[in-house]
C-alpha cells in the first residue's frame, strides 16, 4: 500500500516568500559598484544597501527616512535637479542623466544616475534609484582629451616653427644683401646730406628687419644658442636698471629671487631677450600703472607640449603683472608668430614667440597664464643641470 504525500505546511508559502526576499536583499547588498536604493513618491529613502554606503559614505541607519536632494550639489538644488528627476520619471517612464553628487564628507564625484518609477494597481507608489561612480572614468576621459589638444597645439606649433624658420632664413639672407649694399652707398657718397639721411634711414629699417627674423629663427629654434654657466638672479639684478628704463614711473617693479638657485647652463644673451619681452608686454598690457613681479624659483614639472612626460626639477623665471589680463579662448595662441593681442603698430607679435623658441631650444618650455581683469604671468622653465635634477 502506498505512503501519501505529506500534506503541504500552512507556513509554506510565507517560508518561500521570506526566503525570497532575503536572497533579494543579499542580491543588493552584495552589488558595492552601485547605490541601489526605494525612494518614497515625495523622494524619501526607504531603503539602502551597500553599494550606496561605500559610494556615498552613510549608513542605512544615517540615511534611511532622509530626503534624496541631500546628494545634490547647492547649485542642483538651486535649480530644481532633484524634484525634476522625479516628475521626469514618472511622466517619461525612467530618468537618467549624469553629473556632480555630495558625499557625506562634502567631496563630491560624477555619478550616473537612473530613476524609474514604480507603479502598484496603477499608483505610484514609489521609485527604484541606481546611481554609480563614474568619477574614474570621466577623469581618464579628460586627461586623453586634454593629452589630444596639448599634442594637436605641439604638432601645429612645430608646422608653424618650420615653416617660420624656412622664410626667416631666406628672408636674413635677403636683408644681408640689402644692408651690404647700403653699407657701400654710405661710405660712398659723403657730400649730399639728403642721400645720407636717406640710407641711414633705410639702414635703420633694414637693421630693424634683421632683429626681427632673429626674432623669428629663435621661436623656428634656427638661432644658434651658445649655453654657459649662469647665475640666473644676477643676470635679472644687472637688468633691473634697463627694466626700469623701459617701464613708466607709474609702474612699479618687483623681485622675488629665490636665493637657493643653482647655476645652469644657458644662453645669457637669449635669456636676457626673453626676460625684456616679458616685461614690455607686461608693461604694455597695464596702460594706466600696477604692479609688476619678476621671480625665480625651483619648480618640479612635467612639459605640457607632451602628454606623460615625466616631472623634472626646472629652474622657473617669471614676470607677472596686474594688467588687462588675454581672454581664454586666445590664450593658446600667445606663442604664435605675429599673434598679438595688442592694437595695430603696437606690437610685432614676435615677442613671446621668441620667448617660447628660447625656452624650447633650451630643453625647457613657456607657459602663460591669465585671468581677464586680474593680469598675467608669463614663466620660462629652464633645465637645471644633471646633478640637479
Amino acid at each position: 500500500m502506498r505512503t501519501p504525500p505529506p500534506e503541504p505546511h500552512a507556513d509554506a508559502p510565507n517560508l518561500a516568500l521570506e526566503d525570497e526576499v532575503r536572497q533579494f536583499r543579499l542580491l543588493l547588498n552584495g552589488v558595492t559598484d552601485y547605490a541601489i536604493y526605494m525612494l518614497d513618491r515625495d523622494g524619501y529613502i526607504k531603503t539602502w544597501n551597500e553599494g550606496g554606503q561605500r559610494i556615498k559614505g552613510y549608513a542605512s541607519s544615517e540615511i534611511v527616512g532622509s530626503h534624496f536632494s541631500r546628494f545634490y550639489t547647492p547649485e542642483d538644488i538651486d535649480t530644481g535637479a532633484p524634484q525634476r528627476g522625479l516628475d521626469t520619471a514618472r511622466e517619461q517612464g525612467r530618468f537618467s542623466a549624469e553629473g556632480w553628487r555630495l558625499r557625506k564628507d562634502g567631496t563630491r564625484f560624477f555619478a550616473s544616475v537612473v530613476i524609474d518609477p514604480i507603479w502598484s494597481e496603477g499608483e505610484l507608489i514609489g521609485y527604484a534609484k541606481v546611481t554609480r561612480d563614474i568619477t574614474e572614468r570621466v577623469d581618464a576621459q579628460r586627461q586623453i582629451h586634454d593629452g589630444q589638444l596639448a599634442l594637436l597645439q605641439a604638432q601645429k606649433m612645430e608646422a608653424i616653427g618650420k615653416l617660420t624658420l624656412g622664410l626667416s632664413h631666406d628672408f636674413n639672407n635677403l636683408l644681408a644683401v640689402v644692408i651690404n649694399a647700403l653699407d657701400l652707398i654710405a661710405m660712398r657718397v659723403t657730400d649730399d646730406p639728403r642721400v645720407t639721411r636717406n640710407v641711414e634711414a633705410a639702414l635703420r629699417a633694414a637693421e630693424r628687419g634683421a632683429l626681427l627674423t632673429r626674432q623669428l629663427l629663435t621661436f623656428g629654434r634656427g638661432q644658434n644658442l651658445t649655453p654657459q654657466t649662469t647665475d640666473v638672479n644676477r643676470v635679472l639684478l644687472d637688468l633691473s636698471e634697463l627694466m626700469r628704463r623701459s617701464c613708466p614711473e607709474n609702474i612699479a617693479i618687483e623681485f622675488s629671487l629665490s636665493q637657493d638657485l643653482p647655476a645652469i647652463d644657458v644662453d645669457r644673451t637669449q635669456l636676457e631677450a626673453a626676460v625684456l619681452n616679458m616685461v614690455v608686454n607686461s608693461r604694455d598690457a597695464m596702460p594706466r600703472g600696477g604692479r609688476l613681479v619678476i621671480a625665480t624659483g625651483s619648480r618640479r614639472v612635467a612639459d605640457p607640449s607632451t602628454p606623460g612626460a615625466p616631472e623634472q626639477n626646472m629652474l622657473c623665471v617669471s614676470v607677472a603683472d596686474d594688467g588687462e589680463g588675454i581672454p581664454p579662448e586666445l590664450q593658446q595662441r600667445v606663442f604664435e608668430p605675429f599673434f598679438t593681442t595688442k592694437d595695430i603698430g603696437k606690437g610685432s607679435g614676435l615677442g613671446l614667440s621668441q620667448i617660447f623658441g628660447f625656452a624650447l631650444q633650451s630643453g625647457g618650455h613657456a607657459a602663460l597664464s591669465s585671468t581677464p581683469g586680474e593680469g598675467t604671468t608669463v614663466s620660462v622653465y629652464l633645465p637645471m643641470s644633471s646633478n640637479e635634477s
